[in-house]
């Protein structure tokens, strides 16, 4: 009986020191990724549904002729993928409300062409080699698609998908921090584990027999 005491009081203090651990890093994780899960969440229900979400696109289109003296800047660049020259790309910025930055666009002998994408959106420019025409057209599809593709990570840039990989980070933590507190409370919630094995069997039973 001399040592049972002490040895439960030691228990008891590792129990509490990773109690403690625990729910700070699962606080921490799920403020963290908690706006991210919410955006996750509602963008799986409207991608789950895209085909009777209906969306009217809109679309602009633009025609302009690129000035003698920046056409003349476009060189004799011969076929292959650059950057516009930035006097150029600046021109075009001011003209279309655009930012082509330094997107590469594909040279050939008669025209330039840049294709655009975004989240929701697509666009192309397209700038005669010869006579300095240019066509521009965008097509928006509205906040749900834009939402919809950042969920995808989907022509949404590095800055994006750095992002995701943190989010993911964030909710892996968040997760597993959830999962070693359910295995401490377990004792005294008896519908743990029946409750955990529940979500994992619903969607495994429903991938081996209703998905075909």
């Amino acid at each position: 009986m001399a040592t049972s005491a002490p040895s439960s009081s030691v228990q008891q203090q590792r129990r509490g020191f990773w109690l403690r651990t625990l729910h700070q890093w699962h606080w921490i994780s799920s403020a963290v990724c908690l706006i991210g899960m919410l955006l996750f969440a509602a963008t799986g229900i409207t991608l789950n549904h895209a085909s009777r979400i209906e969306a009217t696109p809109e679309v602009v289109s633009r025609q302009l002729a690129l000035p003698a003296d920046l056409l003349g800047k476009l060189g004799d660049r011969a076929d292959g993928h650059a950057p516009i020259p930035r006097v150029a790309s600046r021109w075009l910025d001011a003209q279309l409300g655009i930012s082509i930055g330094r997107r590469p666009a594909e040279w050939s002998d008669g025209e330039i062409y840049l294709s655009m994408p975004s989240p929701g959106a697509d666009a192309w420019l397209s700038i005669d080699r010869e006579s300095g025409a240019v066509e521009y057209e965008s097509t928006a599809r509205g906040w749900v698609s834009y939402f919809n593709d950042l969920h995808k990570g989907r022509n949404a840039g590095p800055a994006w998908g750095w992002f995701l990989d943190i989010f993911a980070v964030a909710c892996l933590v968040f997760c597993i921090t959830g999962l070693f507190l359910l295995h401490l409370h377990a004792r005294q919630r008896r519908m743990t584990w029946p409750l955990v094995g529940l979500g994992l069997l619903i969607p495994l039973l429903i991938a081996l027999i209703l998905i075909h």
